[in-house]
């Protein structure tokens, strides 16, 4: 149905707005942006500890931090000195995967990080990683 005018054809206008659909998707990025780190969160749960035999689940990194006053920690718990080497025996004992990445304060005492790097070692971990960051 398409009307003559002075020889030029007249179409019927089949263009979409997309400016509400934009404006939509931007309010929708911001609600999911906020709510993103909320859901990652977890509720805090003091679980029992119990003797049994090592859980297979998916390998995350294992990580060995040595803080500056010599303090030695995997993930966020606190280890003495002398439980290190026997908590990495039986960590590595559930894991495929024996790779261990040590974070260590650049004021850590030389002698204590070479015990972590030994006690890493002795545990059978295959490779040790240094976290470092980088120079600017």
């Amino acid at each position: 149905m398409a009307v003559q005018r002075l020889g030029t054809t007249l179409r019927p206008l089949s263009e979409i707005n997309v400016t509400p659909f934009v404006d939509v998707m931007l309010v929708l990025l911001i609600i999911f942006m906020v709510t993103a780190p909320l859901m990652q969160q977890g509720v805090a749960v003091d679980l029992p500890e119990t003797t049994s035999q090592p859980l297979r689940v998916p390998d995350e990194p294992l990580i060995l931090t040595v803080k500056k006053g010599g303090k030695y920690y995997i993930g966020r718990k606190q280890l003495p000195a002398d439980e290190l080497g026997g908590k990495l025996e039986a960590i590595f004992d559930g894991r495929d995967s024996k790779e261990i990445f040590l974070r260590a304060d650049r004021d850590a005492p030389y002698g204590v990080v070479v015990k972590a790097l030994a006690a890493a070692r002795e545990a059978g971990a295959s490779s040790i990683g240094m976290v470092t960051e980088p120079e600017r």
